[in-house]
């Protein structure tokens, strides 16, 4: 196949392994490729922990597709597998931030070894893989005004967002040190179908579903530049088949909302009292605002979100509110509570 600094023109007769394809993120990813690149096969990776759901992907009938349960820190696994693969998207992490405040070990554990012993795997067992490392916003920490490039210095607040900074600086390393190909991702919040109830959004939806109290942290204040699930996919793809080895990408769409706007918009849609909001405490070391700059990745590989805001807030909502059955199982008292950094996991 033919290749253009180190990645390849197209996606297509490739093999490719995402990690941690039972989440939210490398679920909607799998779906997406598989819908859209009719010569890609992909290999799923996922230890199933907190976050995945089988039933994610539960309706899924490819003969491209292949699951395989396992950890991208089972390295002896990972170097078996990533020797079959083309390129990995690597979305394998552990990404309740309430969660990594009460107990960050597992953050350590799957964000930053886990990354680690995947390049490590590839260094040893196919350097010439390509990798797309998914990562996050929060790594840069809050900024009052203007928005992050690639370049801003990493700041993170949180154990989560520490894991992954961690993370991301492996990545780079092991571009620079050993020529591996590795691209990496910032996004944004994510939205969508299949996110986990212990996310704001779903987890409003759900609580107003119920006709419970939706809590909001601190005065709400809190900004957030959200995009739509599928935007992100299209982004990973376009940056697997055009993006540069050893680049940073930040991939964000422009709305930046209130997290109490958000909460007034889905019980809006819901036809839900505004009266249910109930403010909680807000949690320790709460970014106040993330904002992006998304420049290089609209102008170098041509990208850019095709969803507004409040139509797939709208189509998310029809989503939980139609699809009880999948997140009824997940939506515990624990998983809902309002407060859960507070809780032991």
């Amino acid at each position: 196949m033919a290749e253009v600094s180190g990645f390849p023109q197209g996606l297509r007769e490739m093999k490719l392994l995402v990690t941690g394809g039972m989440g939210f993120i490398g679920s909607n990813f799998i779906r997406y490729i598989l819908s859209t690149r009719k010569d890609v096969e992909v290999i799923n990776l996922d230890n199933i922990s907190i976050g995945a759901n089988p039933a994610n992907l539960k309706d899924l009938k490819d003969r491209r597709y292949n699951f395989i349960r396992g950890s991208i820190g089972d390295f002896k696994l990972v170097s078996k597998l990533i020797k079959k693969v083309d390129a990995v998207i690597n979305c394998a992490a552990q990404t309740h931030v309430d969660r990594s405040i009460a107990n960050p070990d597992p953050f350590m554990e799957s964000n930053t070894k886990g990354t680690y012993s995947l390049l490590e795997a590839a260094r040893r067992s196919n350097p010439v893989a390509k990798i797309v490392h998914v990562s996050t916003d929060e790594i840069y920490g809050d900024i009052p005004e203007g928005s992050f490039n690639e370049d801003a210095r990493l700041k993170p607040s949180n154990p989560y967002a520490a894991s992954k900074s961690a993370a991301d600086m492996f990545a780079s390393a092991y571009h620079r040190t050993y020529g591996l190909k590795v691209a990496v991702t910032r996004c944004t919040n994510n939205f969508g179908p299949y996110q986990h109830p212990e996310k704001l959004i779903p987890k409003t939806i759900i609580r107003a579903h119920l006709e419970l109290p939706i809590p909001v942290y601190g005065k709400g204040n809190q900004i957030r530049d959200w995009i739509y699930v599928q935007d992100h996919c299209e982004a990973l793809a376009q940056i697997m088949e055009k993006g540069l080895p050893g680049e940073i990408y930040n991939i964000s769409a422009g709305n930046e909302v209130p997290n109490l706007k958000v909460v007034e918009s889905i019980l809006d849609f819901m036809e839900r009292p505004r009266s249910l909001i109930e403010f909680v405490d807000d949690r320790p070391g709460h970014d106040v605002r993330y904002s992006l700059d998304s420049t290089k990745i609209r102008t170098q590989l041509e990208w850019k979100p095709k969803h507004k805001f409040t139509e797939a807030l709208e189509r998310t909502v029809r989503w939980y509110t139609g699809n009880e059955w999948w997140w009824k199982p997940l939506a515990t008292r624990k998983i809902l509570y309002p407060t859960p950094w507070k809780l032991k996991w």
